[in-house]
């Protein structure tokens, strides 16, 4: 049987990555699972790969960044989404390659916005853009023996329906669940797979 540690189970999308898994081959991991972690905190993250021991691959659906007009940024939205959403996501590939068993793999989440902006994304597109970056600067280390890949969802239609907007403009957590599953089982390395409405 797999042993998949997924961080970020207990949201939206994580919720549906451990249902199109297998509950029975998954270790959810969130600030509210069980298994506790904050990915802002090295610490946090140290500590439960500590307690989760040899896994077979993570999927890391974590990982917060603020939507804001640029000229409206503090220091501490940027230290947040830093912190979250990009440092977070790389100590989980840091510390998680060192629990993954060779030809496992680790998918990470980033978002379209790194290829499509908008107004309030200055945030959100930089951190999107280096996590893509750093999955194919991390393929490219020849001591890696792990798959580092990534899946890059637009929004999504059960979010856009909380926000008060059409989720027709969206593509439903269940089919960006999919999609995850599918780059972390078969993806190549250093890879992100869009995971939008077409």
């Amino acid at each position: 049987m797999s042993k998949i540690l997924v961080i970020g189970a207990a949201g939206l999308t994580g919720a549906e990555v451990v249902k199109a898994l297998g509950a029975e081959n998954c270790i959810g991991a969130s600030r509210s699972s069980d298994e506790k972690v904050d990915i802002a905190d090295p610490k946090s993250l140290a500590a439960l790969f500590e307690r989760v021991g040899p896994v077979d691959g993570i999927v890391c659906t974590g990982g917060a960044a603020r939507f804001k007009p640029w000229n409206e940024t503090t220091d501490e939205d940027c230290t947040f989404s830093l912190a979250n959403k990009l440092l977070g996501q790389i100590n989980v590939a840091r510390y998680g390659a060192r629990t993954v068993k060779p030809g496992g793999a680790i998918t990470l989440t980033t978002g379209l916005a790194a290829q499509y902006p908008s107004p309030g994304s200055a945030i959100i597109t930089t951190v999107n853009s280096a996590l893509e970056a750093f999955v194919r600067a991390a393929a490219a280390e020849p001591a890696t023996t792990i798959r580092v890949n990534a899946v890059s969802p637009g929004w999504v239609a059960e979010t856009l329906q909380a926000m008060g907007h059409d989720p027709a403009g969206g593509i439903p957590a269940g089919d960006v669940a999919r999609i995850t599953v599918k780059q972390f089982r078969e993806g190549a390395s250093g890879t992100t797979a869009p995971a939008a409405k077409s």
